[in-house]
């Protein structure tokens, strides 16, 4: 079964992982943002392709913009957690990680008056180390989780995890439904090409071959990965800093490209398509 989905991480320029200089919530008010300028994008983008998304919001951004994320519901996107604080999650202990996670959930409902029944930890940071992770997903109702790096890579991956397309577990009190990044193998190390650095860096052409041709696609694009006038984040190294502004200018534009020739999804009406009672059984704990 073909599925291809397209989500969108909401944070702001600044909130980049494993950099001291922007990692504290403390620090983030004193960086002018961009929020704005980039979500009216986004939403402008998808109104204009006449397609539905799922928007994985911070709940701090929740908090300082909450018009925004009214708009977001208000056009009729799915509306996700990804966490309050934007933390890795194998940097936190059990008790702070489902605090953060309770924070998000409960700011998110409250502006949408919606449950909010699916995750995506920062940097898909859930490890083979932090499985507890998921038994907190679904003792505070969620059903879906889209964290899976079903491989190693820098902010930790999970390169034991048995599946690599839409599974479920039904180790817990209820199922817990996975929506694992998607990756290509080039000469033995895999990249996620579906969104950040790496859709920035690899050419349309390519990028439309390999969009048109895998069955399972999870997207997972930023407002910073569409903005050439975002300021220079402080504190990054210099390959870090070539892959996080290589591309901006271009990006939206392979974007338009890719979803004009693929069926995308956003995440709720994927998981109401999707034929669960087919799909691999995994286990987590």
């Amino acid at each position: 079964m073909e599925v291809k989905i397209l989500t969108f991480d909401i944070e702001d320029w600044f909130h980049v992982l494993d950099n001291k200089d922007t990692q504290s919530p403390d620090l983030w008010d004193k960086f002018p943002s961009r929020a704005e300028e980039g979500l009216e994008r986004i939403l402008e983008f998808l109104s204009s392709q006449n397609q539905k998304a799922t928007f994985f919001i911070l709940g701090w951004m929740a908090e300082k913009y909450p018009e925004l994320i009214k708009k977001i519901d208000r056009c009729g996107h799915h509306i996700a957690s990804h966490s309050y604080s934007h933390q890795l999650v194998y940097q936190q202990s059990q008790s702070a990680f489902r605090e953060d996670l309770y924070r998000s959930k409960m700011v998110l409902e409250g502006l949408i008056s919606k449950p909010i029944i699916a995750y995506r930890a920062p940097g898909f940071s859930i490890t083979d180390d932090t499985r507890w992770a998921f038994e907190q997903l679904v003792d505070l109702d969620f059903e879906i989780d889209c964290s899976v790096f079903p491989a190693g890579r820098a902010h930790g991956g999970m390169p034991n995890f048995t599946a690599h397309s839409p599974c479920i577990s039904y180790e817990f009190d209820s199922p817990l439904k996975f929506f694992p990044i998607n990756s290509r193998a080039i000469g033995g190390v895999n990249f996620i090409y579906s969104g950040g650095g790496y859709f920035r860096i690899f050419p349309e052409w390519l990028l439309r071959r390999w969009f048109s041709s895998d069955p399972y696609v999870m997207t997972y694009f930023h407002p910073r990965d569409f903005d050439p006038d975002q300021p220079i984040i402080p504190g990054l190294g210099s390959i870090r800093k070539f892959k996080s502004y290589v591309g901006l200018g271009s990006a939206l534009k392979k974007l338009e490209a890719i979803v004009a020739e693929n069926k995308f999804l956003s995440l709720d009406a994927a998981d109401i398509e999707f034929e669960w009672s087919t799909a691999p059984q995994v286990k987590v704990r």
